[in-house]
C-alpha cells in the first residue's frame, strides 16, 4: 500500500467492518470524516482524538499538540488534557528528548491543554522519532458539533489559507534544498505558517455562533477535508476554487515540487459549514478577532463538484497526501 492514509474504501472494509462490539455509553463512533469519539457523561460528553507526527522531522513536538488539540476544537470543544506516546530509535539523545518535550510544553501551553500523561520508549522498531497524542476535551451535550451535522444550502467558510502545515514542513526540513531555487524572504515567511497551526480559537469561536459542521484539513488538503465533511454528513458539496485562500510563498513552494496545494495537508485550517442566516454573524465575529475567514461554497442535496472558471470537476476522495512529493528520492 502507498505511504499515507489508508484509502476511504479500504477503512470502511478492513478497518470499520471489525469494529463491532458496542457500548450505550459512545455516542459518536469511527466514520470518514469524523475525528472525534464521543462518549455520554450526562448533560456533559468527553470528546477524544488521537493522531501521530509522522510527516515531519523537525517541530514534532510542537505538531503532535497542535494536530490532536485541532480534532477536538472542531466539535467546538476547548481542549483540556493531552497524552503523548513517543517512540525514539536507539541513537535519541536525553538532549533529542529533551528538546521535543520542551517544544510540546510550550504549545500545550499556547492553548491552555496540560499534557496529563503518555509513554516515551526507546526502540529499533522505528528509524526515526514519531510521536502519537491523544486529546481530551469536555464539552455540553447540547453544544456539540459534528462534521456529520452540514446541512442542504450551508455555507462553506475555510479559515486561514491553504497547504498551511505542508509548505511549513517543506520549508522548515528541507531549506538547504529550496535555498538555490526560492528566496530566503519566502523561505523564512513559509517557515513562520508553522505559528497558525492552532485552530483551537477557531473552533470554539465558530461554535458559539452556532455552526452546523466543522472539520480541520490534514492530509488530503482542503479537497480532501471538503469531500471528507460531506461524506460524514451524506450530502453533496459545491466548492469555488478561485475562492480558496492560497499565499504566494504556498504557489512558489509547491510549483517547485509539483504539489497541488488542493490536496497537501493542511492543518491550521478548518472547514465550517453555517446557514446562510448566521454566515454574516460568523463573518464578523472573526473579524472582530483578527481571524481570516472566507467562503468557498455551499452544500448541495447531492453530487461533489469543483467550479474551476467555466469548469466543473469531480471532487474526489483523499489519497495520498501531497507532501510525500517533496521528500521522494
Amino acid at each position: 500500500m502507498e505511504i499515507g492514509k489508508i484509502p476511504t474504501e479500504v477503512l470502511k472494509e478492513v478497518i470499520f467492518s471489525n469494529i463491532k462490539h458496542r457500548r450505550s455509553e459512545v455516542l459518536v463512533r469511527p466514520n470518514i470524516g469524523e475525528d472525534c469519539a464521543v462518549v455520554d457523561f450526562g448533560d456533559y460528553v468527553c470528546v477524544m482524538s488521537t493522531d501521530p507526527i509522522t510527516g515531519a522531522i523537525k517541530d514534532i513536538g510542537s505538531l503532535a499538540i497542535h494536530i490532536s488539540c485541532n480534532d477536538i476544537a472542531s466539535s467546538g470543544v476547548e481542549p483540556l488534557g493531552i497524552m503523548l506516546t513517543i517512540m525514539a530509535p536507539p541513537n535519541t539523545t536525553k538532549e533529542d528528548l529533551s528538546y521535543v518535550m520542551a517544544e510540546a510544553n510550550k504549545a500545550a501551553a499556547s492553548i491552555n491543554v496540560e499534557i496529563i500523561g503518555g509513554h516515551t520508549e526507546i526502540t529499533d522498531a522505528v528509524n526515526r522519532m514519531i510521536i502519537s497524542a491523544t486529546a481530551i476535551g469536555r464539552q455540553l451535550k447540547s453544544k456539540l458539533v459534528l462534521s456529520e451535522g452540514a446541512k442542504i444550502e450551508d455555507a462553506v467558510f475555510m479559515t486561514k489559507h491553504v497547504g498551511l502545515e505542508g509548505v511549513a514542513i517543506i520549508a522548515r526540513d528541507l531549506e538547504e534544498k529550496l535555498k538555490d531555487k526560492i528566496s530566503y524572504d519566502i523561505i523564512k515567511s513559509a517557515q513562520e505558517f508553522s505559528k497558525d497551526i492552532s485552530v483551537v480559537k477557531e473552533g470554539i469561536l465558530a461554535s458559539s455562533v452556532g455552526v452546523h459542521s466543522m472539520h480541520d484539513v490534514t492530509e488530503g488538503g482542503i479537497f480532501g477535508a471538503l469531500w471528507e465533511l460531506a461524506e460524514a454528513s451524506g450530502l453533496g458539496i459545491e466548492v469555488y476554487e478561485d475562492n480558496i485562500n492560497i499565499r504566494e510563498e504556498t504557489m512558489q513552494i509547491c510549483k517547485l515540487f509539483s504539489i497541488n496545494p488542493m490536496r497537501l495537508i493542511s492543518s491550521g485550517v478548518m472547514v465550517i459549514t453555517v446557514s446562510q442566516d448566521k454566515k454574516d454573524l460568523m463573518v464578523e465575529a472573526f473579524n472582530s478577532k483578527g481571524m481570516d475567514i472566507t467562503e468557498i461554497g455551499k452544500v448541495i442535496k447531492e453530487g461533489r463538484i469543483v467550479v474551476k472558471g467555466d469548469k466543473l470537476i469531480d471532487l474526489e476522495p483523499p489519497y495520498v497526501d501531497e507532501l510525500y512529493k517533496a521528500f521522494e528520492g
